[in-house]
């Protein structure tokens, strides 16, 4: 179906942070599949578990135990807030299974009229009916029906707004502690904080969507770790980097939010099948490295200094430095469509965003050399984008 935009590029194969063309022309890929080759593309050790199980067994149905699942599950609740786990295939399916988990949890709890799941503007959480529903853009509704009752949308970060909305309905808060469509706006700690504090004086479900975020993009292994406990989620859906380029999806959440979650109120064919598992389980091992995490921190510095020096240089193409970590967000004064394809043309790959914006995701193992490249032909994207102004003045 023709429903995307796609760039005139294909790529035969990948390395590391490189993409190559059936000629052999390289790209450095600061995109890295929109936040998800997180660890590089053809990664050795996520490329050997996956053989690996790709000679044992691919698929039993979740009628069997998977100790794969048992393992990664483990991993996770180990590593994070949560008690249990589900898996699914992709952040859809996972913010799918945290609306119903929300939803089930008061339910279960003798309070079915709590349903209204609050989201908020520039918000995006997936592409299902749910799920749009839940996400702050107006346009991915469109044509679709009308939209669902129980969802409504605010502010971003505007806790009086909140306050006011949240009522005797209210089922949960959901969030992207730092939005990456949505421009890669993050949330203040102040602003977190109180709505955590308002979750617990009201007994609504604070919902993290770390899809994007989470597993090492922002340098911690999950964004709400920056605040040192004081704002962990009941539930949290995550993706993209959990595979590393293999479809995988969780939700997990506590004990408690998950207590309407008992056998037959959700389900997934293909979610945590073996392959799935085996290479999640790989690339936990890599993601929770402090190493890489550390590495994460200091090359997110170093793109920090040097975009705002960009920025100071060319006020009339860059207007703003966004985000957090590997999660990077330039506002621009140029249409970014435009700004993307001046970066094709110098082989350097970057996403778009709201607002205006462009995105740097990254794979979080980039050397300093190849973030001094992507640097280098960022600004010349920038040189460009300067002369077709004036060109075009």
């Amino acid at each position: 179906m023709g429903v995307y935009q796609r760039a005139p590029l294909a790529f035969e194969r990948g390395e590391g942070a490189r993409l190559y063309t059936a000629e052999g022309e390289a790209y450095l890929d600061c995109m890295a599949g929109i936040a998800v080759n997180a660890l590089g593309h053809a990664n050795p050790k996520l490329a050997q578990a996956l053989t690996d199980q790709a000679h044992k067994l691919w698929h039993v149905s979740n009628i069997f135990r998977i100790p794969g699942q048992e393992k990664l599950a483990g991993m996770l609740t180990d590593a994070t807030f949560a008690d249990v786990v589900f898996f699914g295939n992709s952040g859809a399916e996972a913010i799918e299974c945290a609306i119903k988990t929300a939803r089930k949890h008061h339910w279960a709890n003798g309070n079915p009229e709590r349903i209204d799941i609050i989201g908020f503007e520039g918000s995006f959480h997936g592409r299902t009916l749910a799920a749009v529903n839940a996400s702050g853009n107006a346009s991915y509704l469109e044509g679709f029906g009308p939209k669902m009752p129980g969802f409504l949308q605010l502010p971003f970060d505007n806790l009086d707004a909140i306050r006011e909305a949240v009522g005797e309905t209210t089922a949960a808060i959901i969030l992207e502690p730092v939005q990456g469509e949505g421009g890669a706006r993050a949330w203040t700690e102040a602003t977190l904080k109180a709505i955590r504090q308002l979750c617990d004086e009201t007994g609504t479900l604070l919902i993290y969507d770390e899809i994007q975020c989470g597993l090492g993009r922002t340098g911690k292994l999950f964004a709400y770790e920056w605040l040192d406990g004081a704002a962990d989620p009941d539930i949290m859906a995550v993706a993209k980097a959990l595979g590393g380029g293999f479809p995988v999806g969780a939700c997990l959440a506590t004990a408690r939010a998950a207590n309407g979650m008992t056998p037959g109120s959700h389900g997934s064919t293909y979610g945590g099948n073996p392959l799935a598992m085996a290479v999640g389980v790989a690339s936990m091992e890599e993601l929770t490295s402090p190493e890489l995490l550390a590495h994460v921190r200091e090359v997110a510095g170093y793109f920090t200094q040097q975009l705002s020096g960009l920025q100071d240089r060319f006020p009339d193409v860059v207007l703003d430095i966004r985000g957090k970590g590997l999660l990077i967000g330039i506002k621009l004064a140029t249409p970014n469509r435009e700004f993307m394809q001046h970066a094709r043309d110098e082989h350097l790959l970057i996403a778009g965003g709201g607002e205006n914006c462009v995105r740097l995701l990254p794979p979080l193992n980039l050397t300093f050399d190849e973030a001094r490249e992507a640097i280098g032909k960022f600004e010349r994207a920038c040189e460009t984008a300067r002369a077709r102004a004036k060109a075009a003045a």
